[in-house]
């Protein structure tokens, strides 16, 4: 179970670090006045880093429950 978790979490901090690069590279080009587009990626930036951090917090518990 925790080697699922382990690419889940994998695949968690990429979908962030994607998210990451499109807004910084959304706000970069500059077409967009309203900065709806980079808030939109920002905003689901924030979401995988929030499922990061819950996968994180049940592998921690799924490492404290095999002792």
């Amino acid at each position: 179970m925790t080697t699922f978790l382990a690419i889940l979490l994998i695949i968690a901090m990429g979908a962030t670090g994607y998210a990451l690069v499109r807004g910084v590279i959304a706000m970069a080009n500059g077409k967009d006045m309203t900065g709806e587009v980079q808030q939109k990626y920002m905003q689901k930036r924030v979401l995988y880093q929030g499922i990061a951090i819950v996968i994180m917090t049940l592998i921690f518990l799924a490492m404290g429950a095999g002792r």
